[in-house]
């Protein structure tokens, strides 16, 4: 088990990760983006870091959100929401139907969930290039949506991450975590 902090530039994030041949992790975050806000999470991988679930809960200023979003083993997505208040924004959720071929849930904002794919791949210590689908959740509105990445291996502990026109050069640790996302998070500390 490790505590994680990175230090982001609209925020925080704090993790607690266990690491084997899953993923086990809860979380909070702060953010500023688009509205204050703080968001709880937990994250289960199947063994293999495929997502199994991911439970949000994110809050503000007269306004929650709530997501349980969840993949089978057989690779179906399911997903329950709760919204009370005013967010101006999309409403929790979405259609899993465009999810069948996705493998991993991308938190906005949350540089651990780059971890999942790049540890299934090897992409963190061996040369290659994968291209992903993911269940992407907006944050903090939570809102889910298909989004296709790219994950290209640069050197040992180098790993490019591109989607939609985005692209970014991200530093990972010994152990295949975040260590640095340009413009997003800096991990801190050992």
């Amino acid at each position: 088990m490790r505590g994680l902090v990175w230090m982001k530039d609209e925020g925080a994030e704090y993790a607690e990760v266990n690491l084997a041949s899953e993923l086990t992790a809860v979380g909070v975050a702060l953010g500023t983006d688009p509205v204050p806000y703080r968001l709880e999470y937990t994250l289960r991988t199947f063994p293999g870091y495929v997502t199994e679930l991911l439970c949000v809960r994110a809050h503000g200023a007269g306004w929650h959100r709530a997501l349980d979003l969840r993949r089978s083993a057989h690779g179906t997505w399911s997903c329950e929401t709760k919204a009370e208040g005013d967010l101006e924004g999309p409403p929790p959720g979405g259609d899993m139907n465009v999810l069948n071929d996705a493998l991993d849930c991308d938190l906005g904002l949350s540089p651990l969930t780059n971890t999942m794919p790049v540890l299934r791949h090897g992409l963190n210590d061996c040369e290659g290039q994968m291209d992903f689908v993911m269940a992407w959740v907006r944050v903090p509105h939570l809102q889910v949506t298909r989004e296709a990445q790219r994950y290209t291996h640069l050197s040992p502990g180098s790993v490019r991450f591109e989607s939609e026109g985005f692209s970014a050069d991200l530093a990972f640790d010994h152990d295949g975590i975040v260590a640095d996302y340009p413009g997003l998070a800096k991990l801190i500390g050992p």
